[in-house]
Formats: structure tokens, sequence, C-alpha cells
């Protein structure tokens, strides 16, 4: 096998029951990684997103993207004949993924602790809205539940107005990025002792794990942080800011950014000030630092501070769209969007790459079609009577 064709999860085969986002956004990026993954749907519905649009020619472009290169089998798992083969997958596989709420994977008999007692080597990855554990463990949950319970929505946003969602679905994002890394050092694990175990991540927990700084200024002054826009609350310069044609990012993380700032904008005097001299008193006149820059910055169009601050290593950009983005050079040059198969054989679905760049890994190869529901079975039983030769 040569040195561009080894995935790392080349050997693994994954069951997964997930639905939606959090738990297929998991399973895509390990089949990314290499990893064969089984997507056991409803009989005749399938996957919720195989309706979300927007559709082409009767087909989701959420679906193909989030599940491409996966194949599929429909099992009602309350009917005694798809249950026989599920349970034939079940000793084959290394991991199996489900998000139910707790109790529902119990109740058809496929929990965790008869999983574990009948098949000990098998991994059992679950992510749910508040988890397997704690009083509401039962209660129902979608990605802006958890952005608004865990905090992130309460610093999203312009101060003194209602509190917004991010953009992207971070709650489910999010939770199947943890779940995927619980996944991974279960099976490093098993390496050592032969043995599987249940990886439980709540999406509300996840939440709370990804906004650092806000509970960093909470536990440490009592007072959670309100939002605060595009500004950082805790570095300063670090926000939009407008010039003669539109608005830019600048960023400088540290007092020799700002100095280098000052010198390029022609006020290396304000990098002595005692109220910019460091990052503290920065952030403690943070709307004055703004203004002074800005009377600076109005001066000239956007490409003019692009060039200057970029040739002397200050962070800046200018806030691009979606499309704009998908046609970054350097975005590109990452191979970060591809063209995914469609599944009747027309016109390419546009999607994200894989960010994790591995030198085993062929990073230019595209990636293979979603599957159409149940339409891998024969294959799914051809190959799982060859596992059981």
């Amino acid at each position: 096998m040569s040195k561009l064709n080894c995935p790392p999860l080349s050997d693994i085969t994954i069951l997964d029951l997930t639905h939606v986002l959090a738990g297929p956004y998991c399973s895509m990026i390990l089949s990314d990684l290499g990893a064969k993954v089984i997507k056991v749907e409803q009989p005749d519905i399938g996957d919720d997103t195989r309706h979300f649009p927007p559709f082409r020619d009767g087909h989701s472009a959420y679906f193909a993207t989030i599940n491409r290169d996966k194949q599929s089998i429909a099992l009602n798992l309350k009917d005694d004949t798809d249950r026989a083969v599920f349970e034939r997958l079940l000793a084959q596989v290394d991991v199996v993924m489900e998000n139910y709420r707790p109790g529902v994977m119990e109740r058809l008999g496929y929990g965790w602790d008869t999983l574990s007692a009948r098949h000990p080597h098998l991994i059992y990855g679950a992510v749910s809205g508040f988890g397997h554990t704690g009083p509401d463990a039962l209660k129902p949950a979608y990605d802006m539940v958890a952005q608004a319970r865990g905090g992130v929505m309460s610093i999203t946003g312009e101060k003194n107005r209602e509190p917004v969602r991010v953009g992207a679905s971070v709650g489910d994002i999010v939770a199947g990025m943890f779940l995927g890394h619980g996944l991974l050092a279960a099976l490093y694990q098993r390496e050592k002792t032969g043995k599987g175990q249940k990886v439980d991540v709540a999406m509300l927990d996840s939440q709370l794990a990804i906004i650092e700084h806000a509970i960093a200024i909470t536990g440490e002054t009592g007072v959670p942080p309100e939002p605060s826009g595009a500004r950082h609350p805790s570095i300063a310069p670090f926000e939009t800011y407008h010039t003669a044609d539109g608005l830019m990012v600048i960023a400088c993380g540290n007092d020799v950014l700002f100095r280098k700032l000052c010198q390029v904008i022609g006020k290396p005097h304000w990098a002595t000030r005692p109220e910019f001299e460091n990052n503290l008193a920065r952030c403690e006149n943070v709307q004055l630092l703004r203004r002074r820059i800005e009377t600076v910055t109005l001066g000239h169009p956007r490409a003019h501070w692009l060039e200057i601050l970029t040739a002397e290593g200050i962070p800046c950009t200018p806030i691009q769209n979606v499309a704009e983005a998908m046609q970054d050079p350097q975005i590109l040059a990452r191979n970060m969007v591809k063209h995914l198969p469609a599944p009747d054989g027309g016109k390419p679905f546009v999607a994200a790459g894989n960010p994790i760049k591995m030198s085993s890994v062929d990073d230019t190869r595209t990636p293979g079609a979603a599957p159409l529901l149940d339409g891998d079975r024969d294959a799914i039983l051809d190959w799982l009577a060859e596992q059981e030769r």
C-alpha cells in the first residue's frame, strides 16, 4: 500500500444508527479518516436530513454532504428479521453509534450493558442533548436548545440586543467532534485492553466546554459576560474596524503586535500611553481605542490597510461571505472544497473537505457519494457473509 493510501481507520467498521447532524457529523469525520460506515436507517423514511432542502432531483444537498462515503441499510429494529441482520452486524463491527434519547436502545434490547456482555470488544458511542445521566437526561434537545442552555447564546450577538444563535450549528457539530475524540480514545485503549467501552457525549456539556473565556471571567469575577459583538472580551485590539469602503478584522493578540500596529498606522506614541500600554489597559479602554483606530482606518480603503498590515505580519482579513470563502485560494490549496458525486450521476454536490491533514492520506481524493436509502443492502450483506466465514 502506498504512502498516500493508508488512512488510519481503514480497518475500523462503524455501525451508525444516528441521524440529523451530531452523530452523522462524527461518523463523517471518521469516514474521512478511512473508517467503513454502515448507516442504519428507518425503512421508507431514512435519516431526517434526506428531507431537508435544498434539493436537486429529489436529493438533499444537506444529506449528501454530511453522509458522503457511507453505506445505507434500512432496518426496523422491532422486526425480528431485521433484528437478526442487525445482531449479525454487531458481531462484526468495532463501533456502534446512536443518538436516541436515553432508554430507547435499552427498550430495543440493545443498551450498553446488554451489548457489552455479548460483544466485549464493542465500543458504544452515544450523543444526546443532555447525556445519559443527570436529572434532565430524558429531555429532548436540538442545536438551539443546547446553545441557549449552555451559555453560548448569552455571549453571542451585540450588546443590549437580544441574544442570537451562532450561525453554524455548533450545538450539534461540537458534540459530534467530541464524540469522535472519545471514540478514537476508546479504540486506542482497546488496543491495550482488548475491551470496548461506552462513550457518552452531551450537547449541553459540549457547549459549556467551548466558552473558555466566559467561564474564566465568570469564575473569577462572579459576573457573567454579555455579548460583545465581534470584539474579543479579553484581548484588544481584536475586532472589526471600519475603513473607507468597508469592514475588516484586525487582531493584535499581544503587546508586540499592538506596537507594530501603531507604527504602521502612523501613531507610534499610542503604544506608550497609559490607557493603551498593555492589554489590560486596552481592554478597559476598548471603546476609546476603537474610535482612535477608526479615525485612521477610515482614511483609506480596506485593500490599502490589508496590504500594509499583512506586510508587517499583523493578523487581519476582510470579512468573507460563504461564497467568497469557498473561492479563497488558501482554502482551495488545502483541498477544503470537495465536489461529491451525485447519487444519480448528475451535477456534483459541493461540500467542505476534511480539515485533518495526514501524511499517510491522499487529501486530493474525491469522497464517494452519499448512499441511497437502503442502497447498499446487498453489498453489506455480502460483506457480512464474508466476515462470518
